[in-house]
């Protein structure tokens, strides 16, 4: 179609980091289409050129994890600004491994996030202000487990 200009191609912008730390792992059942799992988000930071504060206890992930082993992501917890702005986030993702990797990231060991495909899509509820471009910016972010815990690398799409 000629002189109908084309959608631009989308880039990613670092804009900060996520380190979590989270409890232990609680079974909520076993229905049709996998396991339910509880995972408590206790506390954690953010750092980076685009936002700093802090992850408040109190938030939680409920990973579906389907009988094949992909997890299917579903966090929700509070991240406190370094100004005192409480701001939420929903994190939504997968998690896809061959079943080797799995288990060796079940067992706590160090995995290579080359061996495994863990990214998500963070939405941010956050107030008029200047934290609203949270609320106005497609992100995706890359996911590596830690012994106790999760890194979150958060890139918006520009």
């Amino acid at each position: 179609m000629d002189g109908v200009p084309l959608p631009s191609t989308p880039r990613l912008e670092f804009a900060f980091s996520i380190s979590a730390e989270i409890g232990q792992a609680r079974s909520a059942g076993r229905h049709g289409q996998g396991e339910r799992l509880h995972i408590p988000i206790l506390s954690g930071r953010v750092e980076g050129p685009r936002l700093s504060g802090t992850i408040l206890p109190g938030g939680s992930d409920w990973p579906l994890i389907r009988p094949d082993g992909t997890s299917e992501i579903s966090a929700r917890y509070t991240i406190l600004t370094a100004d005192d702005t409480p701001i939420l986030v929903h994190n939504d993702g997968l998690r896809v491994s061959s079943p080797d990797v799995l288990a060796r990231l079940r067992r706590g060991e160090a995995v290579d996030p080359a061996e495994y495909y863990f990214f998500s899509t963070p939405r941010f509820e956050a107030p008029d202000g200047p934290y609203r471009w949270l609320s106005d910016t497609i992100f995706v972010a890359s996911l590596a487990p830690r012994p106790g815990g999760i890194e979150i690398r958060v890139f918006a799409v520009c």
